[in-house]
């Protein structure tokens, strides 16, 4: 498992954090999913024998964000 923060930016409105988290909550191996709206970021737990950071940002920019920033760490 990992633990990831994606620096995110087009968070105009609160709704767009249950729309991200909808979306990235629907990708196999996601968990623990939390949107930051004031900072910009999101936050999840992912099994990348499910599913790779790169599908995670993909499904984020097909709903109109901007992934700016990705930081992963092994969680142990």
């Amino acid at each position: 498992m990992e633990k990831v923060m994606m620096k995110l930016s087009g968070l105009t409105c609160p709704s767009c954090l249950s729309k991200i988290e909808r979306a990235v909550g629907s990708l196999d191996g996601t968990d623990q999913i939390k949107v930051l709206f004031n900072a910009g970021k999101l936050k999840f737990t992912l099994d990348p024998d499910k599913t790779k950071t790169v599908d995670v940002k993909t499904a984020i920019e097909k709903m109109g964000y901007e992934v700016k920033e990705i930081k992963a760490k092994e969680l142990n």
